[in-house]
């Protein structure tokens, strides 16, 4: 078997940044899920994880989770960022943001801070885009939403949906 080490690695600052980031951080650990492996139940991870493999049950990550392109996964998923680019049966909840790669598939609601869809990316189900937050009220699930919140629109300026009704209109 062969060797792993962990190891930190520092960033240059970004979108301006400039917090003082000279405390020492623990080692960022992957929860990994080869792809020849197979797992069914809850797994709870505290940092960054990768599913290159089978699973089943349910899924909640403190930092990024990737789904890889020949994974299966059969579980409610809950993450700060979750990229898939395999495939997905279940419910998500990313409170930064979901991201569907080229190859990837899910089947299922999602409630979202931001979302990413790559060309060839598919998804059957109802997404609910937060960009003020992700509500942690379990009731206000994508299945089990009645009504829909519409933002007023800028006061300057015309609204954009607006815009774009009367420009299709004018073809239909």
């Amino acid at each position: 078997m062969p060797e792993v080490g962990f190891g930190t690695a520092e960033a240059p600052a970004v979108n301006g940044d400039r917090a003082d980031h000279s405390e020492r951080h623990e080692p960022v650990m992957a929860t990994l899920l080869a792809k020849e492996d197979s797992l069914t139940g809850r797994l709870e991870i505290r940092g960054s994880g990768s599913v290159l493999g089978t699973f089943s049950g349910r899924i909640d990550c403190a930092g990024d989770l990737v789904i890889g392109p020949e994974a299966h996964v059969e579980a409610d998923i809950r993450a700060a960022r979750v990229t898939i680019a395999g495939y997905v049966r279940g419910n998500v909840v990313a409170a930064s943001r979901l991201k569907l790669a080229a190859s990837g598939r899910l089947e299922g609601d999602a409630r979202v801070g931001a979302l990413v869809v790559h060309e060839g990316g598919v998804h059957h189900g109802v997404i609910r885009v937060h960009p003020e937050g992700v509500p942690e009220n379990p009731g206000d699930s994508p299945a089990g939403a009645t009504s829909t919140v519409v933002s007023p629109a800028p006061k300057s300026g015309s609204n954009p949906v607006v815009r774009v009704k009367k420009f299709w209109g004018e073809f239909f």
